[in-house]
């Protein structure tokens, strides 16, 4: 196995106690200590495996590293070998030996109860991850080209409208979740957001349609790069999107 080895350095928290006329306040302050480090160790995404079950994880199509510096490689392997793993292994514990066992992810996501809480969060959860991971690459960014940038262009009135719309709908998201860029059931090009795990595919879709670029506005994809900086995230997030995988998935959800 493959080794990456990062030093991070430790941040003590120092809390104050002020008194001033019999009343306290709280203050910490991060205090940096450069001669203290850590070492940490990242594998290699080929060897994260799920447990037996119907569903699998989508192998990363690019090396932890590849992102760096726009999502680091702590981020992107915690994300993927963590969260992405817990959300495949308990969907497969969540419908084994029931009637979605044998469906695809997408039919799941249409029949799925709402009320079934743990079914919706993992089934969303897989599924919002492995769109996530394959719109993303190395060496990527840039705009898109060909019929995806003419559609983009007479849907939104131009690229910038598109980014901007985008952008906005990504950090006035309250919370956990996710945006989106969508065909919908019209066949137009619309952004949309959802809360949690939930994603255009459920019943509850306020714009119901086929994703086609995925954005995780959830803590964990950034905090440990950004902090509570989630505008600088998204920002981030147009340096490493895949226009090209994002046009075939554009192409596909058209002739559906």
């Amino acid at each position: 196995m493959k080794n990456f080895n990062f030093y991070i350095p430790c941040l003590v928290l120092v809390t104050l106690l002020l008194s001033c006329n019999n009343k306290k306040f709280t203050e910490v302050v991060e205090v940096p200590l450069p001669t203290a480090q850590e070492k940490i160790s990242v594998g290699i995404p080929d060897d994260v495996k799920a447990d037996e079950g119907a569903f699998q994880l989508e192998k990363l199509p690019y090396s932890y590293e590849a992102l760096a510096p726009n999502i680091s490689t702590v981020t992107l392997e915690m994300h993927y070998s963590k969260h992405y793993l817990t959300y495949t292994n308990n969907l497969n514990k969540a419908v084994a030996g029931t009637e979605l066992e044998n469906l695809t992810i997408e039919e799941i996501l249409a029949k799925l109860d709402l009320n079934d809480a743990n079914t919706r969060n993992n089934a969303g959860g897989y599924y919002n991850h492995t769109l996530y991971w394959q719109i993303m690459g190395p060496k990527a960014g840039g705009k898109p080209t060909d019929i995806l940038a003419e559609v983009i262009a007479t849907d939104f009135g131009s690229f910038e409208n598109f980014v901007t719309l985008f952008k906005d709908e990504a950090t006035k998201q309250f919370g956990s979740g996710w945006v989106w860029l969508v065909v919908d059931n019209t066949g137009k090009l619309q952004v949309t957001s959802t809360q949690n795990q939930d994603n255009p595919l459920m019943k509850n879709a306020l714009i119901p349609g086929t994703p086609i670029l995925a954005l995780d506005v959830w803590e964990h994809a950034y905090y440990l790069d950004y902090q509570y900086k989630r505008k600088i995230y998204i920002d981030a997030f147009f340096n490493v999107i895949n226009w090209k995988k994002v046009a075939e998935n554009y192409d596909a959800a058209i002739k559906k």
